[in-house]
């Protein structure tokens, strides 16, 4: 995948395959815009189809995660490099805010999720709409302790139009959601762990080291058996029994016969770590 410093974001490669996408516009406390959002997909894009890519870390810069869409109207353009040609940004007409929402910012939050490898939001500060939305798409969620989550859109008469109302349903059941989204609260790490939002809360000095930590832990496990396993944990909550039984079935067809189960077993016999991902080590 591409690294270097795109419009609002920069990419780096960390080992052992940890793609580290950082907001940097933290004087907008890294609002996002349509051309930020494409870029993104592109960039998620990219990490999926890149064998050295094993685990996706989001974080932000300066005092936000991402507060949301870029409405600073510092009306300057954001530096570093376009990654896509720029399109129309739809919501210009009652139609055209339907196409934006479901082409553009709506596909951002998908790509995570439909991404087969782990990612990780590290939240280094506030997380508001988009930025909240995009955090609780990714699969684990670690929050320094001067972060905050919320919605609030109703603050403006709007609605949490990127999908945030169906993911903290799953996260935090309908009545939760219904107070969280209807009284526009805005937590802090502490409640967001009570309620389901974060996995984990550390102090701010030391969110990187734990961000890494987890992904290096994640990477260093058996990719096949854990990308497909994201998919059937995905599918089974829009699945009645039966069907999920058969679909970890048909999956399991494959993990079972893959290297890395082989190589599990026989660290297990011989009570040695488990070396995974041989099959990786000549693309990373």
């Amino acid at each position: 995948m591409r690294v270097g410093r795109f419009t609002g974001f920069e990419v780096s490669l960390r080992e052992p395959g940890i793609a580290w996408i950082q907001f940097n516009t933290p004087e907008r406390l890294n609002g996002l815009t349509h051309a930020i959002k494409r870029d993104l997909i592109e960039t998620i894009t990219q990490a999926q189809m890149d064998n050295a890519v094993r685990v996706l870390v989001f974080t932000g810069s300066g005092r936000a995660f991402c507060a949301g869409d870029d409405i600073s109207g510092q009306g300057k353009a954001i530096p570093g490099e376009p990654l896509m040609p720029p399109i129309p940004p739809g919501h210009d007409s009652d139609i055209g805010t339907y196409e934006g929402l479901r082409h553009l910012s709506q596909t951002l939050n998908l790509a995570i999720r439909n991404c087969d490898k782990i990612a990780i939001a590290a939240l280094n500060g506030v997380a508001i709409q988009t930025g909240m939305t995009m955090a609780l798409a990714c699969d684990f969620r670690v929050a320094a302790k001067s972060a905050k989550l919320g919605s609030a859109t109703l603050r403006f008469g709007l609605l949490p139009d990127e999908g945030g109302q169906y993911l903290c349903v799953q996260l935090m059941g309908v009545a939760k959601s219904m107070d969280f989204f209807i009284n526009k609260r805005i937590v802090d790490a502490e409640q967001a762990l009570e309620l389901g939002l974060v996995h984990e809360v550390v102090d701010d000095a030391d969110l990187e080291s734990r961000a890494m930590a987890m992904a290096t832990d994640i990477a260093n496990g058996p990719q096949v058996a854990q990308r497909l396993l994201k998919r059937s944990v995905y599918n089974a909550a829009d699945m009645i029994f039966e069907q999920s039984l058969d679909e970890i079935a048909a999956k399991t067809a494959i993990s079972d016969h893959h290297e890395d189960a082989r190589e599990g077993a026989l660290a297990f016999k011989e009570k040695r770590p488990a070396h995974f991902n041989r099959w990786l080590e000549g693309d990373a």
